[in-house]
């Protein structure tokens, strides 16, 4: 879950980037008032990215912690929680990172365009924290007892996971 939240860090330093080498330049002075806000935002999920790579890490240390616990009603009761828990977290790690896709396609059409393959390159690490995220849903999920809620947050990973993918090629292929 941390490296998913970092590769989507990495992925909008990336972004913000190409955000800056646009900003200020003639050429680009009629999207210029765009790129500007697009960075305000970048500024804003990056902060949310590295947020969520500490709060992995604070979510997984108790979970981990219940792996070592004999299976008695109570402690199952805390492991379904943390379980929980630690999926909320990949589950957000994706939401941002599909709106950083959003914020790259933008970018790819109206940024530099000395700067175009950073765009790439952003999007591949976007897709990588998509990706990553996902595994850390699907394995928390896969333990909790509550079928239902496991199915629920499942079915949202792979709504976000078919979106992103999807969108994070069509960008690249761009």
């Amino acid at each position: 879950g941390g490296a998913s939240a970092l590769a989507g860090a990495l992925g909008n330093a990336l972004g913000q980037m190409v955000a800056n080498l646009t900003i200020g330049k003639k050429k680009y002075a009629d999207v210029e008032a765009e790129i500007k806000e697009l960075l305000g935002r970048m500024q804003k999920l990056q902060a949310a990215f590295v947020t969520l790579a500490d709060r992995d890490a604070q979510v997984f240390a108790p979970l981990a912690q219940c792996y070592s616990l004999p299976s008695l009603t109570e402690e199952e009761k805390v492991m379904e929680e943390r379980l929980l828990d630690a999926s909320f977290v990949p589950l957000e790690i994706m939401e941002h990172a599909v709106a950083m896709l959003g914020i790259l396609e933008i970018l790819g059409d109206k940024g530099s365009r000395l700067a175009v393959s950073d765009v790439g390159v952003g999007v591949q690490f976007i897709r990588a924290s998509l990706l990553g995220a996902v595994m850390n849903v699907y394995i928390n999920t896969k333990s909790m007892k509550n079928r239902e809620k496991a199915e629920e947050l499942n079915a949202r990973a792979g709504q976000l996971i078919e979106e992103g993918t999807a969108w994070a090629d069509r960008i690249y292929a761009k």
